[in-house]
Parts: structure tokens; C-alpha cells; sequence
């Protein structure tokens, strides 16, 4: 019974969260969605001057002078007024941050089915199963290789960052337009494919 109600209260945070996560790329709250996004492309950026380490340690630093200096100050507070409010970070440690056996088995069986999954789908485009799949992942390769040469990863993380925060917004206000553009071009490509897929022997998908 224990396992179940931790079970379902887990799923009500994991629901609560994909909520919140909607609500900031959607900027319903603008600022909470403008710090979160900012936080993020300050760490970014910050990346790029500095190594992992070194960011990871000033952050560190960063909040252990926030979080001493309040205890002091709340210290003193406490002597000076001579009340007993006990520790300030009192409800915060005593939050429960731990997660039981069963979902923990749960996540891994989550992660687990998308390994499975992407290494099916590798193997798959690899070993060409598909001759039309296959060459649509080496086109996508072929692409990334440009795309690696003019950006580094860390770039390109955050042009994802920023596409996140944007993106979202941008086709919810222009939803009609760019679903009339995107049929356009989802038509043109699976013509082009077409007529490839009848010139190449053996290219043709195999009817289920």
C-alpha cells in the first residue's frame, strides 16, 4: 500500500512538473520563465569563458555564501531579539528527498525501454533494413558534419536553449501559417522521395 501511494504521488509531481515545465517555455508566468531562462543562458555563457569546474565551483561558492550568510544573520537576529526560531533552513532539511526502491525501479525500467528503443533503431539504420531510412540518416549526417564545423556543441546548446524559449511561443501565436509552410514542404520532400525511392532498386518500403 505504501509503494502505491508513493507511486501515485510520485506520477501527481512528474504530471505537476511537465505542467510547469509548459507554463515556462510558454512565458504564462513572465517572470518566472525570464529567470529561469536567463539563469540558463547566464550558465552557458559563463561555460564558454570558464571550465565545468570552474563554473560548477564558483556556483557552489556562490550559494554557500548566500545560504551561510543568511544562517548568521538569522543567528544574531535571533540573539538580539532573544527568540528561539530554531534553524532557518529548518523545513528544507527536513523535506523528504529520497526515492524509494520501487521508483527508482520505475525509472529504470524508463530508461531502460528508451535504450532499447534507440539502439533497435540504430541497428535498424545501420544494417539498412530500410534502404529510404538509411539514406535520410546519412543525409542528417552528412548535414551535421557542416553543422559541427561552423558550431561547437556548447553553441549549439545554446541555440537549443534559445529555441526552446522562443520557438514555442512563436508558433502558438502563428500556428496556421507555419502548419501551411510546413505541409508545403512535407509534401515537396515526400515527392522527392518518392521519385527517388522508385529510381533506386530495392528502395521501395516493403508493404506490411
Amino acid at each position: 500500500m505504501q509503494a502505491s501511494a508513493d507511486s501515485t504521488k510520485m506520477d501527481c509531481l512528474w504530471s505537476n512538473w511537465k505542467c510547469q515545465v509548459i507554463d515556462l517555455l510558454y512565458w504564462r508566468d513572465i517572470k518566472q520563465t525570464g529567470i529561469v531562462f536567463g539563469s540558463f543562458l547566464l550558465l552557458l555563457f559563463s561555460l564558454t569563458q570558464f571550465s565545468v569546474v570552474s563554473v560548477v565551483a564558483y556556483l557552489a561558492l556562490a550559494a554557500l555564501s548566500a545560504t551561510i550568510s543568511f544562517r548568521i544573520y538569522k543567528s544574531v537576529l535571533q540573539a538580539v531579539q532573544k527568540t528561539d526560531e530554531g534553524h532557518p533552513f529548518k523545513a528544507y532539511l527536513e523535506l523528504e528527498i529520497s526515492l524509494s526502491q520501487d521508483q527508482i525501479q520505475k525509472y529504470t525500467d524508463y530508461l531502460q525501454l528508451y535504450v532499447n528503443s534507440a539502439a533497435k533503431e540504430l541497428r535498424r539504420l545501420f544494417l539498412v533494413q530500410d534502404l529510404v531510412d538509411s539514406l535520410k540518416f546519412a543525409v542528417l549526417m552528412w548535414l551535421l558534419t557542416y553543422v559541427g564545423a561552423l558550431f561547437n556543441g556548447l553553441t549549439l546548446l545554446i541555440m537549443a536553449v534559445v529555441s526552446m524559449f522562443t520557438l514555442p511561443v512563436v508558433y502558438f501565436k502563428h500556428q496556421a501559417q507555419i502548419d501551411q509552410y510546413l505541409g508545403l514542404v512535407r509534401t515537396h520532400v515526400n515527392t522527392v522521395v518518392g521519385k527517388i525511392q522508385a529510381k533506386i532498386p530495392g528502395a521501395k518500403r516493403q508493404t506490411e
